[in-house]
């Protein structure tokens, strides 16, 4: 027959019967080109740049829509995945950690920003909104523990005044839009309108005098670092991260610390989930505070980061009261606050109210000398880290998710791209029902 509609399609791929009952797609990649594609999707901007990367680098012809196709259907088998352990972990079906426990484990949390849309309404956006995606970094470390302070003196980073001002900025750009509980932008605060100084004060240490502190901070594990992400709430993300932290065998350590910012929603997850590790407040983000309260109280730049250098310095020593009670007398010199008065973040009383507010109500987790002396990190950066590499796929003013699969899905394929173990491409080689993969590594061969 010449017409060649009436001609059958050809075959292509590989026939599984079982294709339609597990609900696989027809697409008929190879694990490896899956992972590619896949991969490309959670490195790069946009999956219209992965497919063109896509086709240059790895020759595989691919449109932008099918790699959003491919990328989704990925990341909601990874969040179902997830759930399946989480769910396992909670009811007991637990299987033993297979990797030794760490010297130091260390969890920390943080939230970001990210734009939605609704699902399902067609082309363009609709409903967009801004929603909280939750994150979490596990991270085996090594350090001893001191019987003194290690470390008693600011490290030089928080004494250079361009690069601490560049630091307070970043923590407030990469967390979007604020929420009244939190720090004001720092455009409301005229910023870097005066000519900041640029070499450490007088009278403040730069020198490392004890060779003991070489030894602090402590050592980040290579290669070892795990990440957990979701858009789900405070409560479902506390449990994944607690499977998480079970299979990285965390509870078998030495030493744990979890870290956050301030937010009550963290140290809720810490009473509930990880009351066994030590709970600490971000030195840096309570440094944050300390520095937008001076830029607001003081009538000069050199005003300002004396009033920095000082509390700050009281903070890293563990003197969190004396910085309270400071702040406190400050405050009992301005005229009272109206009652039921809504002041603007720049007003001096308000800035020492938000401060006097996040101090106090930290204060119980800023004995960062003790925390130092027991061989344990002050600081979350490297969940900042995270966010920031989190949010460099997942956040522009041109994306919107749809809300909740699309925002999921590309969590979990982002997350699974910055853990160290190889997860992604190794749940793509073995999938359930995937025709290439070999049946002694599934999990049905092993339980039989």
């Amino acid at each position: 027959m010449s017409n060649r509609r009436h001609i059958a399609r050809l075959v292509a791929g590989i026939f599984f019967p079982q294709r339609p009952l597990l609900k696989l797609g027809t697409h008929g990649y190879s694990p490896s080109a899956l992972n590619k594609i896949v991969q490309a999707a959670g490195e790069v901007k946009s999956h219209a740049v992965a497919a063109r990367v896509l086709g240059v680098v790895g020759e595989i012809t691919i449109s932008g829509r099918h790699v959003n196709r491919l990328t989704e259907e990925i990341g909601a088998e990874l969040a179902a995945k997830r759930d399946r352990e989480t769910e396992d972990y909670l009811h007991h079906r637990r299987t033993e950690p297979s990797v030794a426990a760490p010297q130091v484990a260390v969890i920390a949390m943080d939230g970001g920003r990210t734009q939605t849309r609704a699902s399902g309404q067609g082309p363009g956006v609709h409903g967009e909104q801004w929603k909280e995606d939750k994150a979490a970094c596990l991270q085996p470390m090594e350090c001893q523990t001191f019987v003194e302070d290690p470390h008693p003196e600011p490290p030089r980073c928080f004494l250079d005044a361009p690069e601490v001002d560049k630091l307070v900025r970043e923590i407030q750009a990469n967390h979007g839009p604020r929420e009244e509980n939190e720090l004001p932008q720092l455009a409301e605060l005229r910023f870097g309108k005066e000519k900041l100084a640029s070499a450490t004060p007088a009278g403040a240490s730069t020198q490392r005098g004890d060779a003991q502190e070489k030894d602090w901070p402590p050592q980040r594990v290579e290669h070892s670092r795990t990440c957990v992400a979701t858009m789900r709430d405070c409560h479902a993300f506390g449990k994944m991260v607690a499977a998480e932290a079970y299979r990285r065998n965390f509870q078998g350590a030495e030493r744990g610390a979890l870290l956050g910012d301030g937010s009550a929603w963290i140290w809720n997850l810490h009473a509930k989930w990880f009351s066994h590790m030590t709970a600490i407040t971000d030195f840096v983000h309570a440094l944050t505070y300390l520095y937008v309260t001076a830029t607001v109280l003081a009538s000069s730049v050199a005003e300002r980061w004396q009033w920095y250098v000082t509390w700050m310095t009281l903070l890293w020593q563990g003197r969190v009261r004396e910085v309270i009670e400071d702040m406190e007398s400050r405050l009992k010199q301005l005229d009272p606050i109206p009652s039921n008065a809504k002041l603007p973040p720049t007003d001096p009383r308000e800035a020492l109210r938000r401060t006097l507010t996040y101090l106090t109500n930290n204060a119980s987790r800023m004995n960062y000398a003790n925390y130092r002396k027991q061989g344990l990190p002050v600081s979350s950066s490297m969940v900042e880290s995270l966010i920031k590499e989190i949010n460099y796929r997942v956040k522009g003013t041109e994306k919107f998710w749809d809300n909740p699969e699309g925002a999921e899905a590309i969590l979990q394929v982002r997350a699974a791209l910055l853990s160290k173990d190889d997860r992604l491409p190794d749940y793509i080689a073995n999938r359930p029902g995937n025709p290439f993969r070999r049946p002694a590594t599934t999990e049905f061969a092993q339980a039989a």
